[in-house]
């Protein structure tokens, strides 16, 4: 049991050094950029500063890309949840014969490549000369409804393993019987008995929106994966920046994760 524990703190250790070192040397890096006055610091034998964090935080370019990714991430949240609770609670309640095609369904997102299913949106829903998808607003609808598409595999199977943890049937029948409709069932009594479960495919979506590139890129919007990307090609240390900011919010969603599923009353009703 000794040499069992000793291995296990080794592993551990060897994957925090695999997983932390380039961190580090990242953030080392984005450091280095100094500026023209202000606070510097010694590190490492030489100068840094936060000047390039500062530099891309403060920038409007880097704000109306943020804020649009937030929200095309809500958005899409908010439609991947519509969407698939519904759509599970009907299949675990009366069409379990339907599970197996709509999980065959949910997965082709994953086996798809993004760029193909963003061009057949491109040609069914922009070239075309009636289209309505070709205002600003309206692209960023479509680009919110190609979000859904990519999150769906991780939204379904969150949904899922949530209300397999709980009696459906019960719960149904006993709202039924106090006289609710279907519409307070589903979201009165089902969706909080979940509310794990969704939260956790609400913060993964989160996550797969903010870091998105190809569809914005060719539906032709500024959201933050592009802005990443313009920002790489053309400075040295603010990229490096970036991708750190984007990883602490991402983690930052992780840990929401954990807080809301831990929370009282998260736990599933039986």
């Amino acid at each position: 049991m000794k040499s069992s524990s000793v291995l296990s703190w080794v592993i551990l250790a060897l994957a925090a050094i695999y997983f932390f070192v380039p961190l580090f040397a990242t953030l080392e890096f984005a450091m280095r950029q100094l500026p023209d006055s202000g606070f510097t610091f010694m590190f490492l034998g030489r100068k840094h500063s936060f000047d390039a964090f500062v530099t891309s935080i403060v920038s409007p370019d880097f704000q109306l890309a943020f804020l649009r990714s937030a929200l095309l991430a809500i958005a899409s949240i908010v439609g991947g949840i519509l969407l698939v609770v519904p759509t599970v609670y009907l299949i675990r309640l009366k069409l379990p014969q339907w599970r197996s095609p709509v999980e065959f369904v949910t997965l082709l997102p994953l086996v798809i490549p993004a760029i193909i299913i963003v061009f057949g949106y491109t040609r069914l829903w922009i070239v075309p000369s009636w289209s309505p998808f070709k205002t600003g607003l309206a692209t960023d609808v479509l680009l919110a409804v190609g979000y859904v598409t990519l999150a769906l595999p991780y939204m379904y199977r969150s949904v899922d393993t949530g209300m397999r943890a709980i009696d459906i049937k019960t719960l149904t029948e006993a709202a039924q019987s106090l006289g609710a409709s279907g519409f307070t069932i589903l979201f009165r009594v089902i969706l909080p008995n979940v509310r794990s479960a969704v939260l956790g495919g609400a913060f993964v979506t989160f996550a797969i929106v903010i870091g998105e590139y190809t569809f914005a890129s060719l539906l032709g919007r500024e959201v933050f994966g592009t802005y990443l990307q313009r920002i790489g090609a053309n400075e040295a240390y603010e990229p490096s920046a970036l991708a750190l900011i984007a990883f602490a919010i991402t983690w930052a969603c992780m840990g929401l994760i954990q807080f809301v599923g831990r929370a009282p009353g998260a736990r599933p009703a039986r």
